[in-house]
């Protein structure tokens, strides 16, 4: 018995889910879990499936994903996704708390991937990586231009054949031509500010001058309005008018790791929608 997730988006209507369950009934599958939302904005409908049967071959698959397409309105989105680990390339620059903390929840089995590549613009995390023995590459901005070093990040990425890129506190700018090599969804960015607030660079310095009571942070999709992509994943932690700004980023760097961790397993187990500029998160 084999266990998949039918990823279902469409336009709302009456009796999808009867619609959806009867074709899984059809096949012989059981729904272990299953999660729906209706966007009342624009009727937008969105359906997690999680089943177990036996899935045969790539044609019961293919005829599966044809047969609910044909029940639903038109243009429906379906996929049938395997339950499998998947390979992560992690770009970083020199603080290492969140790498750390993914080298070893991926290493303990708390993640369900394996960081095929880390990549940095500066060579401060290369020991670290190879310490769970990870390759580490060097993309150095030195001497080069601003093209010159994504281009050769972009071969580091693509030979890697990862299925997500992680910019874990990757304190670079990613230009236009970078971020569209890649379709939405493959990039993912963690952002020490409970965003939209405090966007762009020093964020603990400006809830330090505004005199925040909390700071937080905020894992997101990339695309190219700088720290505006969808939201997966926020939280935040109390402080007070006796943190300074070195004080702020410190006890930030603990959510910081958290929220990423928790933004890449809910990816990972395909619990993630990108809907406009927005997420449903399951």
């Amino acid at each position: 018995m084999e266990r998949r997730i039918l990823l279902t988006e469409c336009q709302d209507d009456v009796g999808l889910i009867a619609k959806i369950t009867n074709v899984c009934f059809m096949f012989k599958l059981n729904v272990i879990r299953q999660d729906q939302f209706a966007s009342q904005d624009d009727r937008r409908f969105f359906m997690r499936t999680v089943l177990e049967g036996d899935f045969q071959d790539d044609k019961f698959a293919h005829t599966l994903i044809d047969t609910v397409t044909n029940v639903l309105p038109q243009g429906a989105i379906v996929r049938l996704r395997y339950e499998r680990r998947r390979k992560l390339c992690v770009l970083v620059t020199k603080e290492s708390h969140c790498l750390g903390e993914l080298l070893m929840k991926s290493y303990a089995g708390a993640m369900n991937a394996d960081i095929v590549r880390v990549a940095g613009n500066y060579p401060q995390l290369g020991a670290l990586s190879e310490k769970f023995n990870v390759p580490f590459s060097l993309v150095s901005c030195e001497g080069i231009t601003k093209a010159e070093q994504e281009k050769r990040m972009m071969q580091v990425i693509d030979e890697s054949e990862c299925d997500y890129v992680i910019l874990a506190k990757y304190m670079r700018i990613l230009s236009p031509d970078f971020v569209k090599h890649y379709p939405l969804g493959k990039i993912i960015n963690i952002h020490h500010s409970f965003l939209p607030a405090f966007i762009g660079a020093k964020p603990y310095q400006q809830a330090y001058d505004r005199g925040v009571k909390i700071i937080g942070a905020t894992a997101h999709f990339v695309t190219n309005n700088l720290d505006e992509g969808p939201i997966i994943e926020q939280d935040v932690i109390k402080v007070n008018h006796r943190y300074d700004p070195e004080t702020l980023a410190r006890a930030g760097h603990d959510v910081e790791q958290m929220v990423l961790l928790r933004a890449i397993n809910k990816v990972l187990d395909e619990k993630v929608f990108i809907h406009g500029n927005k997420t449903v998160v399951f």
